[in-house]
């Protein structure tokens, strides 16, 4: 397991940097194995050194790319694959551990609130783009798609806090988490409207 302060969503990528010993371990644990391991948000403490809270909701991500940087470092490219629950967490050592089960995958049935929090996200870009936080997107569906691969795609890409994206990730099925992620997305696209009038 490997906590982190951010969420990894499934079909989403995201770099790690690694230098820890304990985490150089269960690099190499992987690596030898099916490169993959569980990711958990951090809910209070630290990323280095343990000691940390963890939430008992994440993401199997497997590696697709390792490169060492020298020293027991290594800077990976891993890909979130599907949800998981821990069930019971294990003795840290050598590196955090956990009894875990996969997390079910429902289909999304509202493809009209898919279209509409798609939408919604585009916009809060532009307009986050104009007040230089962050680049317009492009669009998320791509030829060959499913509609539950673009709806954590959507997820990933929203501009909220970390404990706001593990809400995401931990809602029960994909259009309760969509209804969510709409709601999120409204209410930072208000507040960049409110900065944008100078209010």
């Amino acid at each position: 397991m490997f906590p982190l302060s951010t969420v990894l969503f499934p079909h989403a990528r995201m770099p790690l940097r690694v230098f820890e010993p304990r985490y150089h371990a269960l690099v190499s644990d992987c690596l030898a194995g099916e490169g993959r391991f569980g990711v958990v948000l951090i809910t209070r403490g630290s990323e280095v050194g343990g000691g940390d809270e963890r939430a008992g909701v994440g993401t199997v991500a497997t590696i697709e790319s390792a490169h060492p940087q020298g020293e027991g470092r290594w800077h990976l490219l891993v890909r979130g694959l599907h949800p998981l629950r821990v069930t019971r967490w294990l003795d840290d050592g050598p590196y955090p551990r956990a009894r875990i089960e996969d997390g079910a995958e429902d289909p999304v049935t509202d493809h009209d609130m898919l279209r509409v929090a798609e939408g919604e996200l585009q916009r809060v870009h532009a307009l986050l783009s104009e007040l230089g936080e962050a680049p317009a997107v492009p669009p998320t569906m791509s030829p060959g798609d499913t509609p539950e691969v673009v709806a954590w795609r959507l997820c990933a890409r929203a501009p909220v806090n970390a404990f706001d994206r593990q809400r995401l990730l931990e809602a029960p099925g994909p259009d309760i988490r969509l209804a969510l992620l709409l709601d999120l997305v409204r209410a930072v696209g208000d507040d960049v409207r409110r900065m944008l009038a100078g209010g």
